[in-house]
């Protein structure tokens, strides 16, 4: 997985993308210098995120560093799984056993499928910016539609009358779900 961005906007337009600690830098600057609020995106999920600037820079860089926004190891998660009766019979006959098969199955799915899992994070990580800053935008709902459907012209088409900083955001997000637009094309 390629380092994770972030991106963040003030109510005047885009502020910086960056990686968290370039981003913690500018955020701590706008915060000592202009004091207004930002509106801060993880790049890879789209998902809002905030972070505490309080305090000097190197408090701010510290405070996060213990944080890293990338796992350097697996780690196991339990969670429970609802099957029906010759889903666990097939497991249980399984000779490494149940969750070893399952953790074969789901490689084997996106060795076999590594584009879904990218178009479906795409298509969550424009929808969750787009829910929370575009809202009130014309053709909001058409634009959502137009993303789920993956027809990459009619949805640029439609987020073209936002404000620059949004739709260029979002159109960065959604490129991996959108079908190429003619000028695209190869």
């Amino acid at each position: 997985m390629p380092e994770t961005t972030y991106t963040a906007f003030t109510h005047d337009g885009h502020l910086v993308t960056a990686p968290l600690p370039d981003l913690l830098r500018a955020l701590k600057q706008h915060h000592d210098t202009h004091g207004t609020p930002t509106v801060i995106f993880d790049d890879y999920s789209g998902r809002h995120v905030d972070f505490d600037v309080s305090g000097t820079l190197e408090d701010v860089l510290a405070r996060h560093e213990a944080a890293p926004d990338t796992p350097t190891r697996a780690t196991a998660t339990t969670r429970e799984v609802t099957l029906l009766p010759r889903h666990w019979a097939w497991l249980d006959a399984q000779p490494s056993g149940a969750s070893a098969a399952l953790r074969r199955l789901v490689d084997e799915d996106r060795r076999r499928r590594p584009d879904a899992l990218n178009v479906t994070r795409a298509i969550e990580a424009a929808r969750h910016v787009m829910t929370a800053l575009a809202g009130n935008e014309a053709h909001f709902e058409d634009a959502l539609r137009a993303l789920y459907a993956r027809d990459g012209q009619h949805f640029t088409t439609l987020v073209a009358s936002w404000p620059p900083h949004l739709s260029d955001y979002v159109l960065r997000l959604a490129r991996p779900a959108l079908a190429p637009t003619p000028k695209e094309r190869p």
